[in-house]
């Protein structure tokens, strides 16, 4: 989005527990955005809270004014994603919410904050009469764009966003669930023979539910006859948004060829308030023993030379036999 003509836009967007902080170095303007109350922060990292469908909620962000200036910040509500590593991001500014951040009501839409002081913001959430049960995750953002200069020196627009998260239950049946759409399987063998290979492990986890989920993901390998060749530790997965997903990568070291060998991808999802059942995916791969295959190879022709020579030495000597007589 070019800006008069020559402004590039760039967003700075900071997210993290109460109170989260702007601080970029290229720039002197610092604050931050807590979860409060009427009369300042009550010690919450997020906003979580629970509302039926067609409720209205009233709830506080305190953004504070970390400069010796006053600062003016534009303050809004928008929806959450989870990025590509599952990392729990918000929408660019200009990408208009459809989700929870579009039933976010403030009193204005730009808020003065003199220096070095707090102000309390409220804000409302309507829940619509047909919204979804189950988890809806956003943030009430407090931004400022300001005018820089990047590496080539072209003047850019950056917003610098610093937000507080948002989460609301819309009360109705949940259906917490993970699963595992897709395990791919490389394998690459060492060049000493002995070392086995590397077999790398992918596999997509998505949030086919309506609550965040986390959870802990490992892999066992297994060679023919089910002979256990390796076996991951649990890694831990990031919280997954409803219909959000993440790609796991494990390499596993030292893995002997035996043909074919398989995967079993295992995740034990965590919810908040039940146990979940273990979701498993399993693949297989090719692992030739080429090293093994190779020596066979070699003792074949070995034996094949030796048993050409025995029939030549046999042939001969029935030669020598016929022309004596």
């Amino acid at each position: 989005m070019k800006v008069r003509g020559v402004l590039a836009a760039v967003l700075l967007l900071v997210l993290a527990p109460a109170p989260a902080q702007a601080a970029p170095k290229d720039s002197d303007l610092r604050w931050s955005v807590q979860p409060s109350t009427a009369k300042g922060p009550d010690g919450r990292d997020y906003i979580i809270t629970r509302a039926a469908p067609g409720e209205t909620f009233t709830d506080y962000v305190g953004v504070t004014n970390l400069t010796a200036g006053k600062l003016t910040f534009t303050v809004y509500g928008t929806d959450a994603y989870n990025t590509e590593d599952g990392s729990f991001a918000l929408l660019p500014a200009a990408q208009q919410p459809t989700d929870i951040g579009s039933w976010v009501t403030l009193g204005a839409r730009a808020y003065t904050v003199p220096a070095n002081t707090r102000l309390d913001i409220p804000f409302s959430v309507t829940v619509p009469t047909d919204a979804t049960p189950g988890d809806h995750a956003g943030g009430i953002v407090a931004s400022i764009a300001e005018e820089s200069v990047d590496a080539q020196g072209q003047k850019v627009l950056v917003d610098r966003r610093v937000a507080a998260r948002v989460y609301l239950t819309v009360a109705g049946a949940v259906a917490p669930t993970l699963a595992i759409d897709t395990v791919r399987l490389e394998y690459a063998q060492a060049a000493n023979p002995a070392d086995g290979g590397v077999m790398t492990v992918r596999y997509l986890v998505r949030n086919t539910g309506n609550l965040r989920l986390t959870g802990a993901g490992s892999v066992r390998v297994v060679g023919p006859l089910g002979w256990e060749l390796a076996r991951t530790e649990d890694l831990e997965l990031p919280e997954l948004l409803p219909g959000g997903s993440v790609t796991i990568t494990e390499k596993i070291l030292g893995v002997q060829p035996t043909v074919r060998l398989a995967a079993q991808v295992d995740v034990v999802p965590a919810s908040f308030d039940q146990k979940l059942p273990t979701v498993t995916r399993a693949t297989g791969v090719w692992a030739w023993p080429w090293a093994l295959v190779a020596l066979l190879g070699v003792a074949l022709l070995a034996l094949a030379f030796r048993y050409a020579r025995k029939v030549r030495r046999k042939r001969a000597a029935g030669l020598d036999t016929v022309t004596t007589s």
